[in-house]
């Protein structure tokens, strides 16, 4: 019998975590997924600078960049490299990102898409076989789901532009500690006991790197990783071609293509070619404030941007966090937005989004206008936003294994970046020890529907929808004020709207905020985050009309927020987070 973890507090193992990494980080030198605990965690507050990442060593790499003299981009590549490591499960250099930066002597907001794009050999029908689409639990695994990773061409554009250190400076600290070893969390190692037969158990080099002896790794064991130091090593030394072409390239492909499950056709100029893309952000006035995000092919943005629109037709200030008015009109707000995007959004490229329209004053006065303030919606359907293409609604498999960071720098300058794999350890292959993605399955795996196309399809060179939603928030100056995201799946929408209405109409601070009982309604059913306060709610919500569930909502949020003595920041207690003030 498996175990599986309460989503309630395990003070004691999350305390004993924190007493080995401070252990092994003095002897080194080192300055989504299931639900597994709750520590309490309290809000940091620094003088010029803040790093607020999902792992104590992460958030320790960028606080070391910034101690350098590096920038946000530098603090955020360093946590980046070591949260491949420590967090595989979540993120890493077989995966994807979305970048937001905002230079402050500029004052220039920008944004990099370093999402993965799907093989020249792909077409809809991409996960039919024998004339039946494949069910996601058997299409996420191997190398079928595996499309050409951006982190490290990201990355590498990014610190063209912004960084201050030497590439190969911030590629030190993941070496060190993937040599000299990390204690492995009581995080990962429950998570590897509950996917224990998952996706990993079909690779033999996975099998061999988290589970020796047939086993788990169990948590407090010191876990090296050579071949991804050597890897490290060489894109330091090479720059980003070293990922992209070579030795690497040629085992990535082969891994993908070769898989005892589910082989992929991911070619050498599938990879060669990927291309890191520069976007304009996304923004939206909120109040008295202008809330910014990434654009297409992210939909968690605009979709955030959306319920915020909804919800300024209410006096939210007047009513009590999380109070059962101010749950039904969030929820309300959230299952309009989420009928809009699986409608319309997708990766532009391939699908007209009408961005503009989705976002209009005037439209979402009218959705907002839907909302029944004293009764559930029985049905909600996507508007006609102007623009708009005659499209089919569709889901996509989204799992809650992503990460989620947020950084500022002595100067101002600031990155919020969601990065992900995908699933929980992504496809399960193994490669120069590091996991590739499996972000294929964030298509729609039906490409069409009653005949009509979905927006969503896989298409060869296509980057899948995410729901992915780094945030910044600024006030009629121009000046920054937060910096919001969160892993979580097709979640993370509700997770960082809340987290932002909280901090705005509620006036909390970034560590109150991220520990907020969650609330999500993804235009399916209302759900409650169990354990907490919400459940004496249910009777209330059941008379407007609900039929709440209670769930384990595995939230990761990493806030900053300005004080008037510099900066807070918070981070979720649902996960391993660690913010460190300068």
């Amino acid at each position: 019998m498996k175990f599986k973890p309460s989503l309630r507090f395990v003070p004691v193992i999350l305390s004993l975590y924190c007493l080995s990494w401070q252990a092994f980080a003095t002897a080194a030198d080192v300055d989504p997924e299931a639900a597994t605990g709750v520590a309490k965690k309290h809000r940091v507050d620094g003088k010029s600078a803040m790093v607020v990442s999902a792992n104590p060593l992460a958030s320790a790499a960028g606080a070391k960049m910034l101690d350098a003299g590096g920038s946000a981009t530098d603090a955020a590549i360093a946590m980046q490299l070591m949260l491949g490591l420590v967090e595989p499960q979540s993120s890493g250099i077989g995966g994807g990102l979305f970048m937001l930066h905002f230079g402050s002597k500029t004052g220039k907001l920008q944004s990099i898409d370093g999402r993965e794009t799907a093989p020249k050999a792909a077409h809809p029908d991409w996960f039919v076989e024998h004339n039946k689409v494949m069910d996601w639990r058997r299409a996420y695994v191997g190398g079928k789901s595996v499309g050409s990773p951006g982190v490290i061409r990201a990355l590498y554009q990014a610190h063209q532009q912004w960084g201050k250190l030497p590439w190969a400076t911030l590629f030190e600290p993941a070496i060190q500690t993937a040599e000299q070893g990390f204690v492995v969390s009581p995080r990962l190692a429950m998570l590897l006991d509950i996917y224990q037969d998952g996706g990993l158990s079909h690779f033999s080099a996975s099998k061999a790197y988290f589970y020796p002896d047939g086993k788990a790794l169990q948590a407090g064991h010191l876990l090296k990783n050579q071949p991804y130091a050597d890897i490290l090593r060489k894109i330091a030394k090479e720059g980003d071609t070293a990922f992209y072409q070579g030795d690497n390239a040629k085992a990535l492909v082969a891994a993908v293509n070769t898989a005892p499950v589910n082989p992929g056709k991911l070619s050498p100029d599938d990879l060669s070619g990927y291309q890191a893309l520069m976007r304009d952000p996304l923004c939206r006035s909120y109040r008295q404030y202008k809330v910014c995000g990434m654009a297409p092919p992210s939909s968690g943005s605009l979709a955030v941007l959306q319920i915020l629109g909804m919800l300024e037709q209410f006096d939210m200030a007047a009513l009590k966090p999380n109070s059962v008015q101010a749950l039904h009109l969030f929820a309300q707000a959230s299952r309009l937005a989420f009928a809009d995007r699986e409608r319309f959004l997708a990766d532009p490229a391939f699908s007209k989004v009408p961005v503009q329209g989705l976002l209009a004053a005037d439209y979402l006065r009218k959705r907002a206008a839907q909302i029944n303030v004293k009764r559930d919606a029985a049905v909600v359907e996507a508007g006609e936003p102007k623009g708009a293409e005659q499209l089919q609604s569709s889901k996509a498999v989204e799992f809650d294994n992503t990460s989620h960071l947020s950084v500022v720098d002595k100067d101002g300058n600031a990155v919020s970046m969601t990065t992900s794999i995908e699933n929980a350890f992504g496809s399960g292959i193994l490669v120069n020890g590091y996991l590739l993605n499996n972000q294929l399955t964030d298509f729609s795996l039906d490409a069409r529907k009653d005949g009509v196309w979905v927006a969503n399809r896989v298409e060869a060179g296509k980057r899948p929808r995410s729901s992915m939603a780094p945030m910044m928030v600024f006030n009629t100056k121009g000046e920054l004020l937060m910096l919001a995201g969160s892993p979580g799946g097709s979640r993370i929408i509700d997770y960082v709207a809340q987290a932002l209405v909280a901090m705005i109409d509620w006036q909390l601070d970034p560590q109150q905020a991220a520990d907020l009982a969650k609330v999500t309604h993804r235009n399916d059913f209302l759900a409650l985050e169990q354990g907490t306060e919400l459940e004496n709610l249910l009777p209330q919500l059941r008379e407007l009309g609900y039929q709440p569930k209670l769930v384990e909502l595995n939230s990761g949020l990493h806030l900053i927020k300005k004080s008037a003595d510099g900066w807070q920041g918070g981070a979720d207690p649902r996960r391993e987070g660690h913010a460190i003030a300068k």
